[in-house]
């Protein structure tokens, strides 16, 4: 019996299938062969070994093409992201040298097994403008040092996005310094500020005093969602600009800018107290918690601006008694309150400041999750591991000269008899 034209096509699209699958495979073992010969001295080199760039970003281009084909095949994702993860050292190296802007990162960004903190450090700054160089494309400034808090946010936090997304130029009133160094003393100065206890918009983790999340109580303060817009333009100004600021966000801050979920084991910096109590609670035997013994029910009690308040966790919430069956629901309740509810606002005000920094289509929840916490920090915060030197010296831009110049001879020289006459007079 002859073949229907419907099944005739079906018997040709399995047969264009099954060769795309063969050239999948194909090009994977190519590709597999290349990145094995792209070893790290390769990439960081200038020499005539050296990728151009177009073959660079071309190699990333077919790796994201192969990624979309493997989600046709049964198991040749996990082939894919196999090789991806034993050319781990290869991709980190494309990625850093070769990954520009206009390029779509996110099937990269959603697999961070196979990134280090610097390739996700520049795909994340990516999604901000570059800084210009020409002056009157530049943000100008003129801050008073005595009203520092009030006219930065007078500045920054009322401007248009837009006219920030070249860059800042900035003076301090009766100085007369100007340039990028200035700009440098002034970010960490007006983050400490916003940052402050006293002025009741973020709270400091009493387990680590760098890390800050935003105060359920900063309505205290009458411009308080203004003051969070504010705050988050500025965060991403600095990140934008490569400033760090000596504060770090606190993990229930960074994962709901992330759109992730926060659990027990994220409040143990912001909440120590709450932490060790509801681990007890999960601890707990369990024919003591259902002795009611604990006296609790689904309701949070707290105190907010010297008053007393209760809150139903959930409908009919006071009720409801805690028991060995439920208390994983309830704590999961009263932490979602604690920290998401109760702070809502400030995080959407937060996260639409930091949006208006980022380049059209892209959003701060991905610029979250594209990152680690820890990668946030070191960006923000710094390392807190001795410098590297020789890491210092392969990292060092001569705008101009060359590394073998002798002004640049004399001043390793200098640099590093310095750095012993340190050492001998400090570490003896």
């Amino acid at each position: 019996m002859p073949l229907s034209k419907r099944e005739i096509r079906h018997l040709l699209y399995i047969e264009e299938v099954e060769q795309l699958h063969v050239i999948f495979k194909a090009l994977l073992t190519k590709m597999d062969r290349c990145l094995l010969k792209l070893d790290a001295s390769t990439l960081k080199s200038s020499g005539e070994g050296e990728l151009s760039r177009t073959s660079g970003s071309q190699y990333l281009a077919i790796l994201k093409e192969l990624n979309e084909i493997a989600k046709l095949y049964q198991k040749a994702g996990e082939q894919f992201w196999t090789l991806m993860k034993l050319r781990k050292t290869s991709i980190c190296g494309l990625i850093v040298k070769y990954a520009k802007r206009t390029d779509d990162h996110q099937w990269l960004l959603m697999h961070k097994e196979v990134t280090d903190f610097e390739s996700r450090r520049h795909l994340a700054m990516m999604m901000l403008p570059e800084v210009k160089e020409d002056y009157e494309d530049l943000f100008e400034m003129l801050i008073d040092r005595a009203h520092l808090l009030e006219e930065s946010f007078a500045y920054i936090g009322r401007a248009e996005s837009e006219s920030l997304h070249g860059g800042l130029f900035m003076e301090f009133k009766n100085e007369e310094a100007t340039g990028p160094g200035v700009m440098r003393e002034w970010f960490p100065l007006v983050v400490e500020a916003i940052f402050n206890p006293e002025n009741a918009l973020f709270l400091a983790c009493p387990n680590d005093r760098r890390r800050f999340y935003p105060n359920p109580a900063s309505k205290v303060q009458p411009r308080h969602l203004e003051f969070f817009n504010f705050s988050g333009r500025v965060i991403a100004l600095a990140l934008m600009h490569k400033v760090q600021v000596g504060i770090v966000l606190d993990r229930v801050l960074f994962l709901q800018l992330a759109g992730a979920d926060i659990h027990l084991e994220d409040i143990r910096d912001a909440d120590p107290i709450l932490y060790s109590s509801c681990k007890q609670i999960l601890d707990m035997d369990a024919e003591f918690i259902d002795s009611d013994a604990l006296g609790l029910t689904f309701v949070r009690e707290f105190e907010e601006l010297g008053s007393r308040k209760v809150v139903q966790l959930c409908p009919n919430g006071k009720n409801i008694i805690v028991n060995s069956k439920n208390r994983e629901e309830y704590i999961k309740l009263l932490i979602h309150h604690r920290f998401v509810t109760s702070i809502s606002e400030q995080v959407s005000h937060f996260a639409r400041g930091f949006s208006d920094i980022l380049l059209k289509g892209s959003l701060p929840s991905f610029f979250f999750r594209s990152l680690e916490l820890q990668d946030l920090d070191w960006v923000l915060y710094g390392s807190d591991a001795p410098i590297c030197v020789e890491d210092w010296k392969e990292h060092t831009d001569y705008n101009g000269f060359e590394e073998t110049d002798p002004q640049i001879s004399w001043f390793w020289k200098v640099f590093f008899f310095l750095l012993s006459s340190w050492f001998i007079y400090y570490g003896s």
